[in-house]
């Protein structure tokens, strides 16, 4: 961590390459916009560097970084929403919302894009403690100090949106298919 600080090229190259799918996954689970991710993820990996002399080493530095990743992710969604209603197109949202038409290249391909589906048709607040809980693997005290708000709200968004992504699973493909 002092050689990044420091400015070594290498051991910041060796930081970043290490964080890069771990923060890349949060990014494209806190974003609708497919579009954006790799441009918002460069964005998260630059502001990880710059707050590095600021990393007190209280916690682990993954929970920091996603914390940090977390916050740009955040405040690019929240950006994106502003310039989409400045422009009005929320009913000509769709090319930045959807997926690719291609064809899926695997069964697993084809899987997460349902699930990436179904997510966008959950609020924002639910959408974000699933991925933070499920992608992620944090806690729900994580999840809150990351997120600002009280442990039991983390709780109720969990529940709230595990039980709106079955019934939306459901829904769309039937009591008989497993998830």
């Amino acid at each position: 961590m002092r050689a990044v600080v420091a400015r070594h090229r290498a051991a910041t190259e060796s930081l970043l390459a290490k964080l890069l799918p771990r923060v890349r996954n949060k990014v494209r689970y806190s974003l609708h916009c497919d579009a954006e991710v790799d441009d918002i993820t460069q964005e998260a990996l630059m502001a990880i560097v710059r707050g590095l002399p600021s990393y007190r080493g209280d916690g682990a530095f993954e929970s920091w970084a996603d914390r940090v990743a977390g916050r740009v992710a955040f405040a690019a969604s929240s950006r994106v929403r502003a310039e989409r209603s400045q422009l009005n197109l929320e009913d000509d949202s769709a090319g930045l919302n959807s997926l690719p038409e291609e064809a899926p290249s695997s069964e697993d391909c084809l899987l997460r894009r349902q699930f990436a589906k179904l997510l966008e048709q959950l609020s924002d607040e639910q959408r974000r403690v699933l991925v933070l809980h499920h992608v992620l693997d944090m806690s729900v005290p994580e999840m809150a100090e990351q997120l600002g708000i009280p442990f039991e709200t983390v709780r109720s968004r969990l529940r709230l949106g595990r039980a709106h992504l079955r019934a939306l699973f459901l829904a769309q493909y039937g009591e008989e298919a497993e998830p």
